[in-house]
């Protein structure tokens, strides 16, 4: 057991020692490569990427058909809508011949869902269902992406809506056309030379791949309500598309292996693998995420999971810091700063910073001016907003019932001792104002 713990500490130390911005070439690739792998199994380990999964298993239960009876519906009016089958097939390949059988079941629940039928009132709870499940989603990868701010639902109903209806219709018209340019006559005849065949009969080959790969990228791109970068997306979607396809491999060796699991489980035999796949599949979609989420932010890959909570000192530092930039953009007639552009600046995950400006807005010193890229402004004049003010609400914030400040016994020495802290702080910043900062930074910057 010694020896164990002994090999475990010294591929720590292997993997942690090392600065990650001191290293070049493939030793840096290397150590990034296995704090990446170390910091996604610790996710794994910690039990959250699980739980998502099977929370979206159970929402999928419960919107697939009415979503696919939306884009259904969509793609019968392009007369695209036979290839919903040949794709849902694809992805339930897997379980084999009953993979075929679930397909065709779907399929058959989808044609009977007649939307002309609904009414009003069945047409908005199919469409609610639908974007209940995206939202389901959207908040998952919200959690890799740490970001604690859902889009509104504005913007979820244009957004969700928008790919719902456009993207099924966007992705089949690439195939036909596809499809279509494979089967030209230039295409015929660059097959009949070398080697030139080989390489279209590769390529045609790697296309699920491909598509598996895009689509993963596309949902890391869109779904969380973050700016991800298309190359980290397109890592995460790799990462995630040649997981996604082994374990496809394995499950259907397992399956095809295993003929005791129909005899435990009988008819129950189908829903059960059903749903392993499901969250398998949900499974590796967080991981490619969480994949994707480290390509972009490498400095928060750590040995220890890191906790993004704030002490009172760093709270009041951040809030006041915030208060700076966005009074300073709006003193000088600049645009107004946005939540993500800030994150960006301070080099932040967007949780707290944005647990701080909800705070600030809160308390009355800023307003949001736009609601799909949340920008501040100050919400009154920057010359009589006082820093005091600023702090003293800041260590009130968060304060509710029944944990209150003035809920907690206290003796008359500590309520002097707070007394004097609080005149100390008032005599010390006085009416400094935000504006007040600003002024100091130009006559600082002047004097240099």
């Amino acid at each position: 057991m010694d020896g164990i713990n002994s090999l475990l500490d010294s591929v720590k130390r292997f993997i942690w020692q090392d600065d990650l911005g001191k290293l070049r070439g493939f030793r840096a690739l290397l150590i990034r490569t296995l704090r990446m792998i170390y910091a996604v199994a610790r996710e794994l380990i910690t039990g959250q990427l699980n739980l998502r999964a099977m929370s979206l298993v159970y929402t999928t239960l419960l919107s697939f058909v009415p979503l696919l009876a939306v884009s259904f519906s969509v793609l019968k009016g392009f007369g695209v809508h036979n290839q919903i089958e040949p794709l849902l097939m694809n992805f339930l390949e897997p379980l084999g011949a009953r993979g075929a059988e679930i397909t065709r079941n779907i399929i058959g629940f989808v044609e009977n869902v007649k939307v002309g039928v609904l009414g009003s009132v069945g047409l908005f709870l199919l469409i609610y269902t639908v974007i209940s499940l995206l939202q389901k989603i959207e908040s998952a990868f919200n959690y890799v992406w740490h970001v604690d701010r859902l889009r509104t639902f504005s913007q979820r109903f244009s957004n969700y809506l928008s790919v719902i209806l456009i993207g099924p219709v966007l992705v089949f018209s690439a195939l036909g056309i596809t499809a279509s340019a494979s089967s030209h006559e230039f295409v015929e005849y660059l097959r009949s030379v070398e080697p030139f065949g080989t390489l279209i009969v590769q390529i045609s080959k790697l296309g699920p791949y491909m598509l598996v790969w895009l689509a993963f990228s596309f949902i890391y791109i869109f779904i969380p309500n973050t700016s991800v970068k298309p190359v980290s997306a397109l890592i995460g979607g790799l990462v995630a598309g040649v997981m996604w396809q082994s374990t496809g491999w394995a499950f259907a060796s397992f399956i095809a292996s295993s003929s005791k699991y129909t005899a435990i489980y009988t008819s129950f035999a189908i829903l059960i693998l059903l749903l392993i796949w499901l969250y398998l599949s949900w499974l590796i979609l967080l991981v490619g995420a969480q994949v994707a989420y480290y390509v972009q932010y490498p400095q928060r890959m750590a040995l220890k999971r890191q906790r993004l909570t704030l002490s009172n000192r760093l709270r009041e530092q951040l809030a006041l810091q915030l208060m700076h930039m966005i009074a300073r953009n709006h003193y000088h007639s600049k645009p107004p700063w946005t939540l993500e552009a800030m994150a960006q600046y301070l080099q932040l995950p967007m949780e707290p910073v944005h647990r701080v400006l909800r705070y600030l807005e809160q308390a009355g010193f800023l307003v949001q001016v736009q609601a799909e890229q949340p920008a501040y402004l100050p919400a009154g004049d920057i010359g009589q907003t006082r820093i005091a003010d600023i702090i003293g609400a800041i260590q009130h914030a968060g304060e509710e019932p029944p944990l209150m400040a003035d809920h907690i016994p206290s003796s008359s020495p500590v309520e002097a001792l707070c007394a004097r802290l609080q005149k100390a702080r008032e005599d010390a910043l006085g009416d400094d104002s935000v504006k007040s900062m600003i002024i100091a930074e130009e006559q600082l910057s002047e004097k240099k």
